[in-house]
Parts: structure tokens; C-alpha cells; sequence
């Protein structure tokens, strides 16, 4: 199971890599294995306006309809457009290239409710 120790996690299986004010978010490896094939991802437009734990979207898999919860509030600056075509981007690449959308943060200081790859491997016990 790959768990970076650079990223932040949710308890909901959602992950971030901050890039400045910016926040990339997707879904973790454990996630996505545990939905198994990927089949459609709904993500909210550009310009939307997230709130922590909230959801942002739905995945849909082979297995189950997922909410998608955002890990911290902000502005959707940009939506991985890659995804509409090819949701099992998110099976083959979750870190990478099944990153989800782009949030400018609002409060950088929501990152502190959120798990260190540690304390992810103690949620999900790996």
C-alpha cells in the first residue's frame, strides 16, 4: 500500500499535496483499491467554493458510489479535465495522475485537522 509521507491524509481517504496557498487533492491507494474499478468521476466546475469535509463530488466504481470530501475549504481553481475520459486514471495513478482539483486555500490552518501519512497508516491499520 503507498502512502507518502509528503502528503496529508483524511479520514474519509482523500489525500493533499500543498503547493504554496494551493491544495491538489485525489483519493488515496487504499481508497481506490477498495472500490476497485474506477467507472466515472463528478467533479465540481472551476470557481466552485469548497468547505472542509464537505463533499465536492461523487466517484462511482464497479463496487460503489462514493462521496468525495474536500479537505479543506477554498476555490476550485482547476479540475483534472483528464478524468471525465478516464476515470481509471484514479486506479492507475492516484497520487499522480488521478489527482482530482486544485483548491486555493482560505485558511491554511484547516491542514492541522487533517493526518500525517502516519497517523493514515494507523486509520486504515497498515
Amino acid at each position: 500500500m503507498n502512502i507518502p509521507d509528503d502528503l496529508l491524509y483524511t479520514e474519509e481517504h482523500e489525500w493533499v499535496r500543498v503547493e504554496d496557498s494551493e491544495a491538489v487533492v485525489g483519493i488515496t491507494d487504499f481508497a481506490q483499491s477498495e472500490l476497485g474499478d474506477v467507472v466515472y468521476v463528478e467533479l465540481p466546475e472551476v470557481g466552485t467554493r469548497t468547505k472542509q469535509m464537505e463533499p465536492f463530488g461523487t466517484i462511482e466504481a464497479v463496487k460503489a458510489v462514493s462521496d468525495l470530501y474536500a479537505p479543506v475549504s477554498g476555490k476550485v481553481i482547476e479540475v483534472n479535465e483528464a478524468l471525465a475520459d478516464h476515470p481509471e486514471l484514479v486506479n492507475k495513478d492516484p497520487y499522480g495522475e488521478g489527482w482530482m482539483i486544485r483548491i486555493e486555500m482560505d485558511n491554511p490552518e484547516e491542514l492541522n485537522n487533517l493526518l500525517n501519512a502516519e497517523a493514515y497508516r494507523g486509520l486504515i491499520g497498515k
